[in-house]
C-alpha cells in the first residue's frame, strides 16, 4: 500500500499539468475534473489493470484505452470505484484514449472523475500513449535543466556576494531575491543579526487565502503546522496576522535545528503548538534525547514556505527563508548560502576576520610569518594543496566548502591549486571529489617551505591516485636524522651542483625516484609525455656521470634531494 504520508521524491521537478495541455502535438482536452492548471505530474503510466492501485506510486498521469472495461460497467458502480481506486493511490489525472476499443469517453467515467474531482484528459486516436509519455518526460527534461542553470546562475552570483566588502548582508541579499522572500541570519540567541528581502508581514499577505499544509523535510518535524479557516483568509485577520505567525513559526524552526553544543535555552520543538490563536494545536510530544539535532528544517505556515539551516560553525548561528512559494532549487541555492554564510560567521581556528585581515597587511608590509602568526591562532601550521577530481577548476563555492571541512578559511584560489593555510593541531581527512597534498606541521618561517611539500605531495598523490597523501606520513626517524642539518644541506648541495640550473630537472628527478623510477606515474604527475621524462632523467645521468639504475646511486640522490 502507498505511503500517502511522505510524497516520493521524482528525479526531475514535475510537470504542470498545463503545459502537457498546452502541447498543440499532442491534442489532449481536459473533459472533466478540477481546471487547475498548476496540478504537477510525475511521470506518466499506462494500465489496463481494472484496479490499478498497486501498481501505482503517486502522482502519475494513468494512461488507458478502456480495455478492462467491461460491458455493463455504465450501470453499476464500476466507474466509481476505479476512479476512487486510482485518487486512493496518489494518481493526479487520467487520459483516456479513444479507440480503437471505444469511440467516445464513457459518460459514467465522466461523472465519477467529476465526483472525485480527477482531471479527466481526451487522448485522440491520432495519439500514441507513448507519445504523451515521451512529451511529459521532454518538458521534465526542460525543467531540470531551468532549475541548474537557476541554480548555477545562483551560486555565481552568491559566491561574487560572499567576496563585497559586506558579504553577509550582499549574501542575504542576494538569497532573498533568487526566492522572491526574505532571509535572515539568527544569532546564538535566536536574534535577529541581519535581514534582507520583504518582511515577514508582506509574504505573509502574499500567502494569505492560498491555505496552510504539513511539509516534511531532512531533519524537519513531522506533522507540521496546520492552519485553521481564520488564518490568512477571506475575513480572516489579514496580512498582520499572517506575518505574526510566520515569525512564530520561523522562530521555532531556529530553535529546532540549533546545532549541538550552541548557547540554547528550552529547545522547542516545531511539532508544538504555537501562541497564535489562529493556528492549530500539533502535537507536543518532546524530542527523545537520543535523537540528533537536525540541520534543517521546512514548514509551510499561511502559504508561506519557511526553512532554517544551522550553520557549521558550531556556533549557533541559523539561515532562516520564508519564500511565498517553493520553486526546484531553492533547497540547494539556501544550502550554497548556508555553507557561505558558515565561512563568514565562524572563526575556523583562524580567530576574526580583523585579525586575519590585520595579518594580511602586516605580511604585505614587510613583516616575517612569524610575527603575525599569533594573530591567525596558532604555533603550528599545515598546508594543504588540492585539486577537484572532476578535471575542472575549482569554483569558489566548492572550494569553500572545501575550506569549511578542512576548518580553515585561509583559502588561495590559485589556478595550479587550491592552496589551504590549516593549524596545525588539525589532521586532515580525505575529501569526497578531491585530492589532497598535505604537508608537514611547520612553524610560521616554514610556510613556503611546506608549500613546496603540499604541491609535491599532491603530485604524487595524483600518480598514485590516491585521495589523500600526506608529507612524511611514516613518522620514522630517518638517515637525516643522525646528520647535522647544516651538513647535510652542504653535501645535498655538492651532490647536486650539476643539477642546480635546471630547477625541471631537479623536479623530474626527485618525482621519478620517489615513484620508484615510473615512466608513467612520473609523466602524470609532472604533467608531461613519457618520452620527456625519459629524455630528463637521461640528461640527468649525463650531468651527474653516475648511473641511476644502481640502487646505491638513487638512495644517495633521494637523501640530497630530501635537504634540499
Amino acid at each position: 500500500m502507498p505511503d500517502l504520508t511522505v510524497p516520493p521524491t521524482p528525479p526531475t521537478p514535475p510537470v504542470p499539468l498545463g503545459a502537457l495541455l498546452a502541447r498543440e502535438d499532442l491534442g489532449l482536452r481536459q473533459i472533466a475534473g478540477p481546471s487547475d492548471p498548476d496540478i504537477a505530474i510525475h511521470w506518466a503510466h499506462t494500465s489496463e489493470m481494472p484496479d490499478p492501485y498497486p501498481y501505482l506510486l503517486g502522482g502519475e498521469l494513468l494512461l488507458t484505452a478502456g480495455v478492462h472495461i467491461p460491458d455493463a460497467a455504465g450501470s453499476g458502480t464500476y466507474f466509481d470505484d476505479y476512479v476512487a481506486r486510482i485518487v486512493e493511490a496518489g494518481g493526479v489525472a487520467l487520459g483516456f484514449g479513444v479507440a480503437p476499443v471505444h469511440d467516445t469517453v464513457p459518460r459514467a467515467l465522466v461523472a465519477a472523475c467529476d465526483h472525485y474531482d480527477l482531471p479527466l484528459l481526451e487522448v485522440p486516436p491520432p495519439t500514441p500513449f507513448s507519445r504523451v509519455a515521451r512529451a511529459v518526460w521532454q518538458l521534465m527534461a526542460q525543467a531540470r535543466l531551468a532549475e541548474l542553470r537557476r541554480v548555477t546562475e545562483a551560486q555565481q552570483s552568491l559566491a561574487a556576494a560572499a567576496s563585497r566588502p559586506d558579504p553577509l548582508p550582499s549574501v542575504l541579499r542576494q538569497l532573498a531575491q533568487r526566492v522572491g522572500g526574505r532571509a535572515v541570519l539568527f544569532g546564538p540567541d535566536g536574534t535577529e543579526i541581519a535581514g534582507a528581502g520583504r518582511g515577514a508581514g508582506a509574504v505573509g499577505a502574499t500567502g494569505a487565502g492560498r491555505g496552510v499544509r504539513a511539509v516534511g523535510a531532512p531533519g524537519a518535524v513531522a506533522g507540521g503546522r496546520t492552519g485553521s479557516s481564520g488564518t490568512g483568509t477571506e475575513g480572516g485577520p489579514g496580512a498582520e496576522a499572517s506575518g505574526a505567525e510566520v515569525r512564530e513559526a520561523l522562530a521555532e524552526l531556529v530553535r529546532v535545528v540549533r546545532p549541538p553544543g550552541a548557547p540554547t535555552s528550552s529547545p522547542t520543538s516545531a511539532t508544538a503548538s504555537s501562541t497564535s490563536p489562529a493556528s492549530t494545536p500539533a502535537s507536543t510530544d518532546s524530542t527523545p534525547p537520543t535523537r540528533p539535532t537536525p540541520t534543517s528544517a521546512t514548514d509551510t505556515v499561511s502559504g508561506v514556505h519557511l526553512a532554517a539551516y544551522a550553520l557549521g560553525t558550531g556556533q549557533g548561528f541559523v539561515l532562516g527563508v520564508a519564500a511565498p512559494q517553493r520553486a526546484p532549487g531553492d533547497h540547494t541555492i539556501a544550502s550554497v548560502a548556508a555553507v557561505l554564510l558558515s565561512l563568514l560567521t565562524g572563526e575556523h581556528q583562524s580567530r576574526t576576520g580583523a585579525d586575519r585581515s590585520s595579518a594580511l597587511v602586516r605580511l604585505l608590509l614587510g613583516a616575517p610569518p612569524e610575527d603575525v602568526a599569533s594573530l591567525l591562532g596558532g604555533d603550528r601550521w599545515l598546508v594543504v594543496h588540492a585539486l577537484p577530481d572532476a578535471g575542472t577548476g575549482p569554483d569558489p563555492v566548492a572550494t569553500s566548502a572545501l575550506g569549511a571541512a578542512l576548518g580553515s578559511a585561509l583559502i588561495d584560489l590559485a589556478p595550479e591549486a587550491v592552496r589551504v593555510l590549516v593549524p596545525g593541531d588539525r589532521a586532515p581527512a580525505a575529501q569526497p571529489g578531491w585530492t589532497l597534498g598535505v604537508s608537514a606541521p611547520v612553524a610560521p618561517e616554514d610556510w613556503s617551505a611546506a608549500d613546496q611539500q603540499a604541491a609535491r605531495a599532491l603530485a604524487r598523490a595524483r600518480a598514485t591516485r590516491t585521495p589523500l597523501v600526506v608529507h612524511g606520513a611514516s613518522g620514522r626517524a630517518g638517515l637525516a636524522d643522525l646528520l647535522p642539518h647544516d651538513a647535510a644541506e652542504e653535501h645535498a648541495r655538492t651532490l647536486l651542483a650539476p643539477l642546480a640550473a635546471h630547477p625541471a630537472l631537479v623536479e623530474t628527478l626527485r618525482t621519478w625516484l620517489s615513484l620508484h623510477g615510473s615512466w608513467d606515474r612520473t609523466a602524470v604527475a609532472l604533467a608531461v609525455h613519457r618520452n620527456t621524462v625519459r629524455q630528463r632523467i637521461a640528461r640527468c645521468a649525463a650531468l651527474l656521470e653516475t648511473d641511476l639504475d644502481d640502487p646505491d646511486v638513487r638512495m644517495e640522490l633521494w637523501f640530497g634531494l630530501r635537504q634540499l
